[in-house]
């Protein structure tokens, strides 16, 4: 009976739905600048009586909204994100994960009053850059909430996503300008503290961790062929299954840029560009409940867990709450994520139908945590 009203109520909501995640992919709003769809969230969110906290955390683009039943219970929160991408747009779909967790929230606020407790949208800015759920983590944003519920599009069907943790970090590299034809001898070529950084870091992968990945790339190497270059900069980002084995491979390569700096006679400064992501931990109970959900949603051909492979922010959130982060199939045909073929496809009804299925399934999640306290003390 419950699967049947969830069902009615997701289908009610898509034509809305549909709309405004079109207009996303029209209007795709860079992390940090989402200040078009977060203002309509926001809007949306009022009117439909939930209590909105707004500039969540000082963060412009950032909100929590929550409805109380009025009745004792627990606490369940839907994710949504919402920044586009350079260039692509809504390449990786968070047009559609925006309107995934907040279809979800509004129908669970629409079945509350039948078992108690609270729902709870969190709009989480930035997930491509900064990451606002990593402030949101640290900050005890979760400290009240029972389990943390999102989806993302993908090329298979999963119940749990397999994530690498991840740090950011940028060298520099100061030397001294100089004539480089007719007085070489005066100048510190800081681009060649780059070049042997990464001629120390290929040296070392033949003794990485086989689960460690470092990829980099020269942000600043010079003006003029004909003036050594006095500022060079390089990013890394470096990853693994584990974030101790990330603060190894760090020290490794900080180690390396160390070298590069001192035999180039620079001057060497660190920076972390980006906060730093842990690898997402699956909560096996969370995930069984939700995957029998999403098969009985229609999601026949769902898997249980997607192997290691990026980074998320909700890496973070999963390390202090039970956490669903599953992954729908967004076309019949394979896609490479990040791509303009894979923003087109978002407006697909192939893909709205399986985030149908998909929210039907985040819903029926909620619903079972909030009707049951047995279930929640198994989860946690």
């Amino acid at each position: 009976m419950i699967n049947q009203t969830i069902k009615e109520k997701v289908k009610a909501y898509m034509p809305e739905m549909k709309a405004l995640s079109d207009w996303m992919y029209e209007h795709p709003e860079l992390g940090d600048e989402e200040y078009e769809i977060y203002n309509r969230l926001v809007e949306k969110l009022k009117i439909e009586g939930f209590q909105v906290e707004e500039q969540y955390l000082g963060i412009p683009t950032c909100f929590r909204a929550e409805y109380d039943s009025g009745k004792p219970g627990r606490t369940v929160a839907y994710l949504s994100e919402y920044d586009a991408l350079p260039d692509i747009g809504h390449g990786c779909g968070h047009n559609l994960i925006c309107v995934s967790g907040l279809t979800a929230a509004l129908v669970t606020k629409a079945l509350i009053h039948e078992v108690g407790g609270k729902v709870v949208l969190l709009g989480t800015p930035a997930e491509e850059t900064n990451g606002a759920k990593v402030d949101m983590a640290d900050k005890g944003t979760f400290d009240n909430i029972d389990v943390a519920i999102m989806t993302h599009p993908g090329n298979q069907n999963f119940a749990t996503v397999g994530s690498l943790a991840m740090l950011a970090i940028e060298f520099t590299f100061k030397g001294q300008t100089a004539h480089a034809a007719a007085s070489p001898e005066k100048g510190i070529n800081a681009l060649d503290a780059v070049i042997n950084t990464f001629n120390n870091l290929n040296a070392f992968r033949e003794h990485m961790p086989s689960d460690g990945r470092i990829h980099g790339i020269i942000t600043e190497g010079g003006v003029a062929a004909n003036i050594v270059p006095d500022r060079a900069v390089a990013q890394f980002y470096v990853r693994a299954n584990e974030k101790e084995t990330v603060e190894y491979l760090k020290n490794r390569l900080i180690n390396c840029a160390k070298g590069a700096s001192l035999g180039a006679g620079t001057e060497m400064s660190i920076n972390y560009y980006e906060k730093a992501y842990d690898n997402f931990k699956t909560n096996k109970k969370l995930t069984e409940v939700y995957y029998e959900n999403a098969k009985a949603f229609g999601l026949e051909d769902i898997s249980f867990e997607r192997s290691r492979s990026g980074s998320l922010d909700a890496g973070n959130v999963s390390h202090v709450v039970p956490t669903i982060h599953s992954i729908f199939k967004l076309s019949s045909e394979e896609l490479i994520s990040h791509s303009r073929e894979f923003a087109s496809a978002t407006l697909s009804d192939y893909a709205f139908e399986s985030m149908e299925k998909t929210v039907c399934a985040m819903v029926k999640t909620g619903y079972d945590i909030l009707a049951s306290e047995g279930l929640l003390s198994l989860i946690k």
